[in-house]
């Protein structure tokens, strides 16, 4: 091997690692708690939070169109998809605010007015480590009587993951008028503040 053909060599491991560890640093888990604007708003105002996005996942409909998924027929709850840096904000941490935080996780197949399967409340893991924190975090949370009534979040292993039409991206951001916002979206911000000021933005 010539000394240009070991330093290839070199180079490419030294690349492949690189990489290996960037791909380390963030972790992803999707998450459903109703209207996925309100879900959405709330995480992109935690620290650590990289990415999040809105999408359809957990039923058995290929392709969903939104007027698909508002009919509560696609299986497919509304979802957020949102990257993470373990390092800044932990799994754990995670899933406390989107019990806490984001929407009532007692309330089976509905958030406040909103009614249907596709608001239901659900938690789309990836890994096994993704599965038994989600239900540590749960038990921990009905044994101090967090809420009034008993978590009924579903677990649900992470097959096939749709992301929702454009428009509804970064939707609160782009709409801070729009009224169903503005009802839904400042008292999950508030308790994200109260709760978990450490890692609340804003």
């Amino acid at each position: 091997m010539t000394i240009k053909q070991t330093k290839n060599v070199i180079l490419i491991i030294v690349k492949t690692i690189f990489n290996n560890e960037n791909n380390k640093m963030s972790e992803t888990i999707v998450l459903g708690g109703g209207c996925f604007w309100c879900v959405e708003s709330v995480y992109q105002n935690v620290g650590g939070v990289e990415a999040v996005e809105s999408g359809y996942a957990g039923g058995n409909t290929d392709n969903p169109t939104y007027e698909q998924i508002c009919t509560g027929r696609t299986g497919h709850a509304e979802v957020v998809k949102v990257t993470f840096d373990p390092a800044k904000v932990s799994l754990t941490e995670i899933l406390e605010v989107f019990f806490i935080a984001s929407h009532d996780p007692t309330t089976l197949n509905r958030q406040g007015n909103d009614v249907g399967t596709q608001y239901r409340s659900i938690i789309l893991w990836n890994s096994e480590q993704q599965l038994e924190t989600a239900k540590t975090v749960i038990d921990k949370l009905n044994t101090d009587n967090v809420f009034n009534g008993k978590i009924v979040t579903e677990l649900k292993e992470l097959t096939d993951y749709y992301k929702a039409e454009q428009y509804h991206q970064n939707y609160f951001k782009r709409n801070p008028m729009q009224p169903y916002c503005l009802f839904s979206i400042p008292p999950k911000l508030s308790k994200l503040k109260k709760y978990f000021p450490e890692k609340a933005l804003a």
